[in-house]
């Protein structure tokens, strides 16, 4: 995500940090490596004109001392790319005494819309919310059923109906829909913002009067971004945006900064495909993370989406009482799984965003974790709960790893692999961090960072 925008900041600021002295020169090559980047990234060329103009006056400017300078200039740098992701968090308050609490979702067609919903149902419901969805899109063929499968598997009530008048559909479940906290509404799309849409969006606000009106927009727009969303602001009042498709799109830059420009709020970002790839939108510990500097908050966010309380509390009795099998590393494993992909969580840790070890390394690990589980699904209770055993190096050790092997279809040297890093895990987790700090807080994941930052960058598999 903003790999490009991420690398070339921290090289400026590591040029800056590098340099004897901050010369015209110096400043040159560094405004032309962000420009470059901020290109690539889709962002309005006006915009990348005024952000470095600004840099280059203010490193040029002859009233700061040559001591102060650097400091001065990396802290400009890192204010100015703040400056063009938005500035300013905006928290999407859901008020828990006005039940229900509704949100109408509005977008043009293959925006995203339906699969924003469910990912919001789930986040809202995983924080203690009765959520259910309702379905108003009638001119998509297979919209209401798309919803209907999507909110199974955020697990929250999903209401629809064959009917084709939208606002028929609405007063049949209105009753319905007070006995819960927030109700999220899907409307229907079009492939332009054409007047019947925008008639439609204003007949549905006028009658359910939702508490918000959320535009959803993909990342991959870029520039056009902006005429969206003033176009929707202007037509039908919405409060915010969220932008999805921010996983793997160059043109994120561009959609972002046009919502700042026509002074849309980001509410949430989308950031992949599983049901929890959702994150509230903050510009500051988002300009962290593409820095490589890590972002706590978004990570624990994760953690509390896929993580059972339930078995994560089985697990710390288990390490309170100093055990730890193969199988309590599969549930975690599982736990992981739910998270995303593994490169994208060593990137929210801080201290090993900047570790130089390669996504592809740590995407590839991703699927090595399934394979790992069938291994672990071929062994006897006694191998998974004694697994030291299968790494001593003996004949009958070798003849039980191609046992599994055989079993699961895994290969040997990946078995071996599991077995090391269990011993890894083991060895930290008896290396003073009790079970009460294993519950993944901030303290936790910052000493984890500390102790085993150097190891990743060696070539640990976390």
């Amino acid at each position: 995500m903003f790999e490009g925008i991420g690398k070339a900041f921290s090289r400026a600021m590591k040029k800056v940090a590098d340099a004897v002295f901050v010369n015209k020169k110096l400043i040159n090559d560094i405004v032309k490596e962000i420009q470059k980047s901020l290109i690539e990234a889709d962002v309005d060329l006006d915009l990348i004109s005024e952000i470095t103009d600004d840099i280059k006056k203010e490193a040029l400017d002859e009233k700061i001392p040559g001591i102060e300078k650097k400091e001065i200039l990396i802290k400009l740098i890192h204010d100015k790319l703040i400056e063009i992701l938005g500035k300013e968090k905006f928290v999407l308050y859901i008020d828990r005494k006005k039940k229900p609490h509704k949100i109408m979702f509005v977008g043009l067609y293959g925006c995203g819309k339906t699969t924003t919903i469910s990912k919001l149902a789930f986040y809202y419901s995983k924080r203690g919310y009765k959520v259910a969805t309702i379905g108003l899109d009638v001119h998509r063929p297979a919209a209401s059923e798309q919803l209907k499968q999507m909110s199974e598997k955020a697990k929250v009530a999903c209401f629809t109906d064959k009917e084709k008048n939208v606002l028929k559909i609405w007063k049949k479940f209105e009753d319905e829909l007070k006995k819960y906290d927030l109700v999220l509404i899907d409307t229907a799309g079009r492939d332009v913002l054409d007047s019947d849409l925008i008639k439609e969006i204003n007949e549905l606000n006028k009658e359910i009067k939702p508490d918000n009106v959320i535009l959803v927009i993909p990342g991959d727009i870029g520039q056009t971004a902006k005429k969206q969303a003033s176009e929707f602001k202007k037509s039908c009042n919405i409060d915010g945006v969220i932008v999805t498709r921010l996983d793997g799109t160059a043109k994120g830059g561009g959609a972002l900064t046009s919502c700042y420009e026509t002074k849309a709020k980001v509410y949430f970002i989308g950031v992949g495909e599983k049901i929890s790839d959702i994150e509230e939108y903050n510009p500051l510990t988002f300009v962290s993370r593409i820095l490589g500097m890590g972002d706590l908050n978004a990570l624990l966010d994760k953690v509390r989406l896929a993580v059972d309380e339930k078995s994560q509390g089985k697990l710390k009795k288990r390490l309170e009482d100093g055990k730890f099998t193969l199988t309590d590393m599969c549930e975690q494993l599982k736990s992981m799984g739910g998270m995303g992909k593994l490169s994208n969580i060593a990137n929210l840790i801080p201290g090993l965003g900047k570790v130089k070890l390669p996504s592809e390394l740590l995407d590839v690990q991703g699927e090595k974790l399934k394979r790992w589980r069938f291994a672990i699904d071929s062994m006897t209770e006694e191998e998974k709960e004694y697994p030291e055993e299968i790494l001593v190096k003996s004949e009958d050790a070798t003849k039980r790893i191609q046992r599994i092997s055989k079993g699961s279809h895994v290969p040997t040297n990946e078995i071996r692999e599991m077995l090391k890093q269990y011993r890894m895990i083991k060895e930290f987790l008896n290396s003073g961090i009790s079970g009460e700090e294993m519950a993944m807080d901030e303290k936790q994941l910052k000493k984890l960072a500390k102790k085993f930052g150097s190891k990743l960058g060696k070539g640990m598999r976390f």
